[in-house]
């Protein structure tokens, strides 16, 4: 450990749950330092705006964070860290009074996810992250670099939110918008990675998001769309006699009257006059009424009979007629396609040269009457604006993780991120679709990494990629309860063997002084954006 702690006793709390306190952690009045993420509620809405407009396209756009670049590093190891007081923890939501049972098949935590937020050149970034026991529910655990700009010292990052369960754009437990965020002081200011982990309060979680509409008048309607609003105008039909009530009864809305076009046009048996006025109904049609020839094959034409009645033989538009020979060789082609529903003919001289070409196309009668249709409509305009809900407290939608500090080197654990970025040889195994997992014992020597200020951190085999930043660590894991203790949060993802592949992760050691931090964390209130 780098720092002077107080002393401090580090008992393990059977109940877990903060009322009893963190008692004896070791804690410092420079220990703690804890920034705003998203103050005020008003803030807390923009951030949620900000990731969820556009069908959350914001957070699909973000990509894995990656700060390591660790293929030039100077690795070395260390002795094992020694605790600055006795382990201590917190049991996990749920678990406060529950024993621990062993099981063998790995099932993933429902606590985890993913941490989005914007870096100052308006880069949008995750991480990985998971929700842990606290006062009021509402804490999340990360790495300390995945909250605070690296590159701009003694700064918070901008619109940071959390979201469990993330999968393609969907935020199945809800969005949770940090309040503050709480690390070490040694980060906060020096950029200490020893000390790179973060503990974020979140207000409630923000679900349902979708498209609302609302109904407004004609003008508000134009005066959204003029702003880049989105909008829709509904047409309900109306009758004849109730257009003819005006606009005294609509008002803005309408009422609306079409103009006569786009003919009806229906079979009808044959007029009593067709004969009579046979050429009117051919050229011109009689109120509406109209005869028309229907081409069939030469089969079903030989087989109508003669009439006026519909199906009869059109003989007049039934005739052979000749055409070119370009035109004979497209027919030939259609009507091998049966494109072409006629007849074809040629004609050829002494030595067999073609000479004239012939189709037949077959028509039967058919009778229509058309009517132009005018048609009356009422409008009503409608704005479409996000509409969001209260989902309540983090821990109580998605559980909580405990929390354990000063525990024991070269112990398994399990870590669960969303790894995503390619290896130092472009090779990129991971979609960041889905969180994976990694299980093993962590190392007894501290890696010591100085371009980073690393003296103490402990180390991990995990061949994982960016993304993984600030996955948990869980200790005494439970396949079946799917809880354990954050012993650890993923602070730098290494290549120590100069492969071009990463095969190391890093965490801080949690002592008694992240106990410090997480126990101002873990009481400290957020509350509701919508009540």
């Amino acid at each position: 450990m780098k720092r002077i702690l107080l002393p401090a006793g580090g008992a393990i709390l059977a109940t877990g749950l903060l009322a009893a306190g963190l008692a004896g952690t070791a804690q410092a009045d420079d220990t703690v330092a804890k920034d705003d993420l998203a103050k005020t509620a008003a803030q807390a809405a923009e951030v949620i705006d900000f990731w969820t407009k556009s069908d959350n396209a914001a957070l699909k756009k973000a990509v894995a964070f990656n700060p390591d670049a660790l293929e030039v590093e100077k690795i070395s190891s260390g002795g094992g860290y020694s605790a600055d007081t006795k382990p201590g923890s917190t049991a996990p939501i749920g678990e406060e009074k529950k024993s621990t049972a062993k099981v063998q098949n790995v099932n993933l935590p429902k606590t985890i996810g993913k941490v989005f937020f914007e870096y100052r050149d308006g880069s949008l970034y995750w991480c990985s992250g998971t929700s842990i026991q606290s006062q009021y529910r509402n804490l999340v655990a990360t790495a300390g670099h995945c909250v605070y700009d690296i590159a701009a010292n003694d700064e918070v990052v901008s619109r940071w939110v959390f979201v469990p369960g993330y999968y393609q754009g969907k935020a199945p437990w809800g969005i949770y918008v940090g309040k503050q965020a709480f690390t070490h002081y040694d980060f906060d200011v020096y950029e200490d990675f020893d000390r790179d982990y973060a503990f974020v309060t979140v207000y409630d979680g923000i679900g349902g998001v979708a498209n609302k509409s609302t109904k407004v008048t004609p003008s508000e309607y134009a005066a959204h769309i003029a702003k880049g609003g989105k909008g829709y105008v509904k047409e309900t039909p109306i009758t004849a006699e109730e257009f003819a009530a005006g606009y005294e009864k609509y008002g803005e809305a309408g009422p609306y009257k079409s103009a006569a076009a786009d003919p009806k046009v229906e079979s009808v048996a044959k007029p009593s006059d067709a004969a009579a006025k046979i050429e009117d109904y051919i050229s011109k049609g009689v109120n509406g009424v109209k005869l028309v020839g229907v081409e069939v094959t030469e089969s079903v034409y030989k087989n109508a009979p003669a009439g006026l009645d519909n199906g009869n033989k059109f003989e007049r538009l039934s005739k052979e007629i000749s055409i070119s020979q370009e035109e004979y060789k497209k027919l030939v082609a259609e009507k091998g396609d049966g494109k072409f529903l006629g007849s074809l003919r040629v004609t050829k001289d002494a030595n067999g040269t073609e000479t004239a070409w012939f189709k037949t196309q077959y028509y039967v009668k058919k009778w229509i009457k058309s009517t132009s249709q005018i048609e009356y409509w009422v409008e009503d305009y409608y704005v479409v604006e996000h509409a969001v809900k209260s989902v309540g407290r983090l821990g109580d939608n998605v559980g909580g993780q405990g929390f354990a500090w000063n525990q024991p080197t070269g112990k398994y654990v399990r870590t669960f991120g969303y790894p995503f970025g390619p290896h130092l040889d472009g090779n990129k195994p991971f979609t960041g679709v889905t969180p994976k997992w990694c299980y093993g014992k962590t190392a007894k020597n501290v890696l010591r990494i100085p371009s980073k200020k690393v003296e103490e951190q402990m180390s991990f085999k995990c061949t994982v990629t960016a993304g993984y930043d600030g996955a948990p660590w869980l200790y005494k894991y439970s396949n079946s309860k799917r809880l354990g203790y954050v012993n650890g949060v993923t602070s730098l993802i290494a290549d120590t063997d100069s492969n071009k592949r990463y095969d190391t992760i890093t965490s801080p050691y949690f002592d008694g002084e992240t106990a410090a931090i997480y126990k101002a964390a873990s009481a400290s209130w957020s509350g509701k954006l919508i009540p």
